[in-house]
Parts: C-alpha cells; structure tokens; sequence
C-alpha cells in the first residue's frame, strides 16, 4: 500500500525534494528522525511537523540554533502555509502542500495561535516558572512604611 504524500519540503538552493508521508515528522540530526538533516548545526531533534485538519504545523523542540518561519524565530507551535519558508539552523525549504480545510478553520487556527501564549512569551521576554519561583521568593514579608503626607513636611 502507497503512503499517502500529503506536501512536501522543497530545499531552497538545490536538493531533492522531501515527500511530507506521516501526520508526525521529526526534524534532526539523527539517525532515527523521520527526516535527517547530517548537519553539525542541526540539533539532534530539531523540530517537529505535525499535520492537523489538513494544515501543517511546525514545532521548535528547544533546538540551539532555532527554527524559522518566512524568516521569523518561533516559539511553540506554528501554521504552516503552502509555500512558506522553513529555515532549520540555516537550512531552508519551501513547504508545498494543498490546502483539505476551508478558509473558517484557517481563521480558527490563527486565532487560537495568537491567543496560546503571552505577548512577553511571543516576544521572547518571560521567565520559567523556576525563575519566577526564586525571582519572587523573599526570606520576609515586605514590611510596610508609614505614609508621609506634604503636610508632614511644613514643622521643619
């Protein structure tokens, strides 16, 4: 039985292309993801490509180099959109795939993406919570002062 190829990744400056056959493709240097970049910058597992409702989506899994989108670092999950560039620590590709979903879910999708993580998340600027927890643990309660009005200040 053919597996079905539901797009594909086409390397931008030459190279065969890559056939997009599972709902799940892991991106990464070795031997056993689904797809194997041999490259000492790709991480081991890189990212992730993961087909849902009929979009594919990519997924930086902590990588030390990073996974783009039309040029912009993500964070979490991302839509893909037929003919977007995939940037993989320097390596790009253009996905290509046909569309199964009507335009309503697409909508859906950007919507649900905008919303599934804090603007200091999307901008790169929030703590861990193990961060958080010591940045905010204090030894005693703050205590606090006695509020000095103006008038205070007309005895002097």
């Amino acid at each position: 039985m053919a597996a079905t190829v539901r797009g594909k990744l086409v390397p931008l400056g030459g190279g065969d292309e890559i056939p997009l056959v599972r709902e799940r493709l892991v991106i990464g240097r070795r031997d056993s993801c689904d797809i194997c970049l041999k490259y000492p910058n790709v991480s081991a597992m890189h990212a992730e490509l993961t087909y849902k409702d009929g979009y594919w989506f990519v997924k930086d899994l902590n990588s030390t180099n990073g996974t783009k989108v039309n040029g912009q670092r993500i964070i979490g999950q991302k839509l893909l959109r037929p003919g977007d560039e995939l940037e993989i620590a320097k390596r790009k590709f253009r996905i290509h795939y046909e569309i199964a979903a009507g335009r309503r879910a697409l909508e859906e999708f950007e919507e649900e993406e905008i919303f599934s993580q804090s603007l200091l998340e999307r901008a790169g600027l929030s703590r861990s919570s193990l961060d958080e927890e010591e940045f905010w643990e204090e030894d005693e309660p703050e205590q606090k002062k006695p509020r000095r009005d103006l008038a205070d200040f007309e005895s002097w």
